[in-house]
Parts: C-alpha cells; structure tokens; sequence
C-alpha cells in the first residue's frame, strides 16, 4: 500500500510514472539488479514507446447551433468553445466572465444533427420560417428571454421527441439543403482553425440525437480524419426519412463514410440513465427485433466507449442493481425518460447503466459469440452553453437559462405529471483522460479505440490499471511501473493475455495520483463482473487500497475515510485522505473457466458540490435535501478476461 505525501507542485511534474519509496533489493546482484531495473537504456526515458500521461477533454460539448442549447439562450458559436477549452477567458450567453482552472488537451464540438442552422434563421425572424406555427412560437419564446425562452426549448425538446415537429420545417434544416450544406463546411473549418497537432486537438464531430417517444438513445460520433475527409459527408440525422432513429441504420452511415473516404470514425453512446430501459438490450432492440449475430458484431466494432457519467446524472451503477455498493448510488436520475414522458420502472434499470451492461455483456457472447458492450468508459460534459467545464466550483450548468445565479438551484430541469429533475440536480461532470501516445487527432482517436481512457466526474486525478499474471509489489515501488505494466501486462481496455503454466489467478496493479489542485484519496476499488456456470451474471466490489489506518470489517468493507468540508464556506481540508495510493491486487475468487472483467473505480474524499459554492457566493439557504457535499470520482476502462 502507498501513501505518500507529495506538494501539488511534485504531483503534476511526476504523471509519468508513480512516485514511491525506493524498494530495497539488498546486495546489488546481476540477478536483482536485472529485474529491478526494466529500462531499455540507461535513460529510463528513452526508448519508450506507450504513452506518458493523460490528456484530457471533453467529447461532448454543444454550441450556439444545436437548437435546443441556441432555444435556451446559448450565444457562443463553436470558436468561444475552442477558445475556453484550450484557456482563454470568454464571456457567457449571460454576462459572466469564466475561465478553466487549466487548459484542455482536446475538445470535440458536437452540435446535435437535427435542425442545425434553424436557431441562427428563428433569432433573425426570418419571414419564410416564422409561416409555421412551431416556429413562431419558438421565437416568440426566443425574443422574450429568461424563462420563456427555457419553456421554448423544453417545448421544442418535447415535440422532438414524440416526432411532432413539422416535417417541413424540418426539411429546411437538413442534410442536402444549401443551409445544411453550408453550416457544416463552417463547423469542420472552424475545427481545422483550431486544431494545433502537439498543444490542442479539435477532433470533428457531432450528435446523432436518436429519441424514441422521449427515450434517450444518443450518440456522439467522431471522426479520426481532418476537414476534407469530414467534408465528402454531411452528419447522419435521426428524422425520417433522411435520417432514423435506429443505431444500425447509424452504423451504416458510418459503414459508408469509411468505405467512401477510407477514414476512421466511432460513436459513443450517452445518458442510457434516460433511455426508459433500451439503451443496452439484453434479448431484444427497441423495436422488438431480436438481437443478432450482426447487431452485436456491428455495435462492437462502431461503439469501443459509452459516456458513464455528465450533467444528466451519473450511469456507472444503480443502488438497486447493485445493494452492495455503497457508492453506487452517486447523482442518480432515476424518475423518467429524457423529457419525463414516461416515468421509470424498476424493471428498466437493467438497461441503462454501464455495470449492468458489461455483464449482459459476456451473457450475450455466450449466446451470439460476440460481447457487444466490451466496451471503454469516459465521462463529458453534455453543456449546452459552449463552456466545457465539469469543476464544482466553476459550474456553469446544463444551459444557458442555468448559469450562475441566485436561483437556478430552484429552477426543475424537468417537470410533467409523471415526475420533476430539480434544478439541483444537475450535476458539475464529468471528463475523459486519454492515454495517447501524443497530443493530436490521430493519437487521440487510436487510444479511444483501443479503449486505453478513463472517466472522471470532474477532478484530473492520474489513474492507471494494468492486468497481468504476476505482477508484484517489486513491479509498483519500482518508481517506473508503466513500463513494467506494459511489458508484464495489458492496460485498461484490453484482454487479459493467455495464463503461463502455473498461473492461478491473475493480478491487476492499479494505482492514482489525485488531482494536483483537488483533493485527497480515499480509496481505489476493483469491480468485477462475471458469467458463474449456470449462466447467471454476478459482480462484487473490492477495496483494495485506502488512506489512513482504516480496518475492514467482516465483510470486507473499509469504513468511511471521514469528513473534513466546511459548507457554510465552501471548503475543506486535505488533512484526510491520501495524495496518492497504489497496489498490486489479485483476485481471490478467481474461477478460470468464468468470463469476467476487471475496473478500478477511484474515490475522493469529501468535497463541496457546486450547491454548496452557490449558497456560500449568493447568501442563499437551500432545503436539507440538496446536497451540499460530493465524493468525486474516476472509472477505468475494463480489463476483460475470457477462459
């Protein structure tokens, strides 16, 4: 177990490998020497080929264009969202002045498909669109700002969602339209302008906004290649009959762009926190279609990521699917669909969150032959105000109608007869950490792929995880354990390799450095899920390092690591917790004729939520049930083992 202590300054200047006592090996031998030194040259940095440190960013970020965020209020084109990822200081849609704590390392503008252009033609008042009825409305909700313009876009949102928006209006917006057309050469120049290979990465995309009577199935879809790649096409939309709501009929719009420019492109599913149960099917589509072998071989090749965790709450785990997990119940949305159309039953948990979907996971590739949610984590933010920033204490909320102010705790996100998503609970996440070899598209884009990125709800805490047959405690205190871990191992994302003779369990070194300017650790824990022999999927929680001289108790769980925040002022103290901890772990029920996988799940100490830096900067009081503390978090990709 590690715990040391370093200053921020050591922490951000040490990501390269973990900083740790020096493992005493006695007399210096040709043997010990040899197995304690793994470098290629003298030089421990040279001749390294895996990547060094996490970049971080979002991969999905809306803009003015998408016509729900332009309803709201959003006045930032995508050039203000480049220009505040990469840290400059920009001002909001209302006024405010904000800034990063820190730069991106990349950012993905993706502006939802559908209507792109029709905000920028409703802000002008343009005569031929304001004919239709909708339209007019919206304007008129548009023109009178504050609240009403938030009703125009919950409206706009709604009618979207049940296919009521009026097909011609519609059509005015839509690929093959000179608008169309025009706007998304302007998007893809305005990425090129940005894109600076080495310092930041403007990587091309979109949302494809599948909604099925108010069930969310998103996807971000990204594009490995530059402008004149991206330019042969124009985004796939979800409205008939141009477009579709169903994710093959996506797939296949990927299958042709790929073949039609030889580029490279991925999508990344979201919020299946929202999709009412069908986000992530075990027998059957939403349709009612039976999953096949060609649906689960073609979701695994188009779908390598799904975003865990973003301002419409947190999808890692559910507190009923998982009764054993005490962390598992971490900014819930649990009442309806996106637009609260339909409210949620229980029965449809199952289908919606990341945990439960690895399992099914190996179910189904018992089944079909192929898994097809093997897939990486990473978390985003989903902003709608063009600022890319999941900090607690920089939190400029959902949308534009949500920024900064006295009141917008009390504003519900969401509100129909079936249920209500208070303002309140809109939550400051999240990021994704890519472990890219450099800071450019193609890097980028080939780590997401291989799946070696993780997810946090915010803080840029350094995580690695790595699985193997005999790491050793020899392999973490070495000061260079990345370098052993790819050479032992295998990192997040990827299959454990075949067991040497002998092996009989196989063992995941595991370690984090907390965020430099954030705060303390508290634990890391290994989740793992797997097939038992009668078919049936099981998962179990492991704390595996924490802080402090805490003892588990018979069941094996660690007590709480205590509370230090001071929510009258928005603070706290790292006086608890630990700046850095790391072991080398193996699986004590190992079974090696079971499937299973493998991630690390990282917990900070308690820190203020955003509520609680609103209370203290407004003077406001809020009822006890808002919650004024949070413990942050980041999730690995998994590590999948398969007899």
């Amino acid at each position: 177990m590690i715990k040391t202590l370093f200053t921020a300054t050591a922490v951000s200047t040490l990501l390269l490998t973990l900083p740790a006592a020096a493992q005493d090996i006695g007399a210096p031998t040709p043997e010990n020497l040899s197995s304690a030194y793994t470098g290629k040259a003298y030089s421990p940095y040279a001749e390294r080929s895996f990547p060094e440190r996490p970049l971080w960013g979002d991969s999905h970020l809306h803009t003015s264009l998408s016509v729900d965020a332009g309803l709201f209020g959003n006045r930032l084109p995508p050039r203000e969202a480049y220009r505040f990822a990469r840290g400059e200081q920009v001002t909001t849609s209302t006024g405010q002045p904000a800034r990063l704590s820190r730069p991106l390392d990349w950012l993905v503008v993706a502006d939802h498909s559908d209507g792109m252009g029709l905000i920028d033609d409703l802000k002008a008042g343009k005569p031929d669109l304001l004919a239709f009825e909708q339209a007019a409305r919206w304007n008129e909700g548009l023109r009178e700002g504050g609240q009403a313009a938030v009703d125009a876009a919950l409206d706009l949102i709604t009618n979207f969602s049940n296919d009521n928006v009026d097909p011609k209006l519609l059509g005015l917006y839509s690929p093959g339209s000179k608008v169309y057309r025009s706007l998304w050469e302007d998007v893809v120049d305005t990425a090129e302008e940005f894109n600076d290979p080495g310092s930041f990465t403007a990587l091309i995309g979109f949302e494809w906004t599948s909604l099925i009577k108010g069930n969310n199935m998103h996807r971000v879809v990204i594009f490995r290649d530059d402008g004149d790649s991206a330019k042969q096409v124009e985004p796939f939309i979800m409205t008939a009959p141009i477009g579709s709501p169903d994710p093959r009929d996506l797939w296949q719009y990927m299958t042709d762009y790929e073949t039609k420019t030889g580029g490279d492109i991925l999508a990344i599913p979201h919020n299946g926190n929202l999709s009412n149960g069908i986000m992530f099917p075990l027998k059957a589509q939403w349709n009612g279609v039976k999953l096949d072998k060609s649906y689960v071989t073609e979701r695994d090749k188009w779908e390598p990521l799904v975003e865990v965790t973003q301002i419409k709450g947190d999808g890692e785990a559910h507190p009923l699917l998982s009764p054993d997990d005490e962390f598992a119940d971490y900014e819930t949305w649990d009442v309806g669909n996106l637009d609260l159309s339909q409210a949620k039953t229980d029965d449809m948990l199952a289908g919606e969150y990341a945990r439960e979907a690895l399992k099914r996971g190996l179910a189904i590739e018992s089944r079909l032959g192929t898994n097809p949610y093997k897939f990486g984590i990473i978390g985003a933010t989903d902003s709608h105000t063009s600022l890319a920033d999941a900090e607690e204490d920089n939190f400029f909320g959902k949308h534009t109608g949500a920024e900064p102010s006295a009141k917008r705790w009390e504003h519900p996100f969401a509100k129909t007869d079936q249920g209500v998503l208070q303002g309140w609970q809109s939550v400051a996440s999240g990021l994704a950490a890519v472990w890219a070899t450099e800071n450019t598209r193609e890097a980028i884009f080939d780590a997401m792929e291989r799946k070696e990125v993780y997810g946090t709800t915010g803080p840029r805490m350094m995580v690695r995880l790595f699985g193997g047959w005999g790491f050793t405690d020899q392999d973490l205190n070495s000061r260079m354990p990345a370098v052993v871990g790819y050479e032992k191992g295998v990192p997040m994302g990827g299959d454990l390799r075949p067991a040497p003779a002998g092996a009989e369990a196989p063992s995941f070194m595991v370690y984090a450095l907390r965020d430099p300017i954030g705060a303390n650790l508290d634990r890391i824990q290994i989740v793992k899920g797997w097939l038992d022999s009668k078919g049936n999927t099981r998962e179990k929680v492991y704390d595996v390092v924490w802080s402090g001289e805490r003892t588990p108790d018979a069941t094996g769980k660690v007590p709480a690591v205590g509370n230090t925040v001071d929510v009258p002022n928005a603070n706290w103290t790292n006086t608890i917790g630990a700046s850095e901890l790391g072991e080398v772990w193996t699986d004590p029920d190992f079974d090696p004729k079971l499937k299973a996988f493998y991630y690390a799940r990282v917990i900070e100490i308690p820190t203020p939520r955003w509520t609680a830096y609103d209370a203290f900067r407004y003077g406001i009081t809020m009822p006890d049930d808002v919650p004024m503390t949070t413990q942050e978090r980041a999730y690995t990709s998994p590590i999948w083992y398969t007899p």
